[in-house]
Parts: structure tokens; C-alpha cells; sequence
């Protein structure tokens, strides 16, 4: 990780990423991450709030925290966006590598409970 404030997240297994809904209200969700090529990227159903959140608004505000989401570090300001399908391969390999065989569990479970469709998202410094 290239950037200074992303640099904070090195060696941790989850984050808080934070989206905005249109009113302003914040939302906090604790998601896994990993790094490709200076951006982060995060694997979420393709339904999901933070992707429709982020389409609007694509300021986002991360901290390193755990599986619980309690922050464990400074919270920090970046930019996200939903990848395209083409972009979505190298995302799902960065993830598998960092998260081995969980990530693989959590596929499989997914598909055995029919809600394998995925949006992934590439976040960047601000």
C-alpha cells in the first residue's frame, strides 16, 4: 500500500467502511479488504446498501477495526467505486490469496445458499 493512510491497514484482517446515505447518515459496516496495485479492493452482495450508497456518493471513510466492527486505528478519507465485470477477476484472486481458506468457505456457502451474486469495489486514497 502506497499511501500514507492506507499504510494504517497493513496487517489487519478487516476494516470499517463507512458510506453515506442521500440524507448524510453515515453507515459502518467491518468488511474484509485487500490490496491490488495501491487500491483496496472489497468483495459485498451485489444488492447490497454500500454499493447503491457508493454509486451516489463515492466518499467513503475507512479505519482499521475488527470482525465486530470496533475501530482499532484512525479513520481516514478515500474515494470508492463499484469495479466492472472485467475488473472483478484480479479483485476475487487478491481476496482468496489474503484470506485463503475462509474466503473459499464463504464462496461455497454462498453458493449453496444461492446468494453468490457479488459487486466488488476498488477504493483509493482521496
Amino acid at each position: 500500500m502506497n499511501d500514507a493512510a492506507f499504510s494504517t491497514l497493513v496487517g489487519h484482517q478487516y476494516m470499517n467502511l463507512t458510506t453515506f446515505r442521500r440524507d448524510g447518515r453515515a453507515v459502518v459496516t467491518p468488511v474484509w479488504f485487500a490490496d491490488i496495485g495501491g487500491a483496496l479492493v472489497v468483495m459485498t452482495g451485489a444488492e447490497a446498501g454500500k454499493v447503491k450508497r457508493i454509486r451516489a456518493n463515492s466518499h467513503v471513510l475507512l479505519a482499521p477495526s475488527d470482525r465486530a466492527g470496533k475501530p482499532l486505528g484512525a479513520e481516514f478519507t478515500a474515494r470508492a467505486r463499484v469495479l466492472s465485470p472485467s475488473e472483478q477477476a484480479s479483485a476475487d484472486a487478491a481476496l482468496t490469496r489474503k484470506y485463503g481458506m475462509m474466503k473459499r468457505m464463504f464462496d461455497l456457502m454462498g453458493r449453496l445458499r444461492g446468494t453468490s451474486s457479488r459487486a466488488y469495489l476498488a477504493i483509493e486514497p482521496a
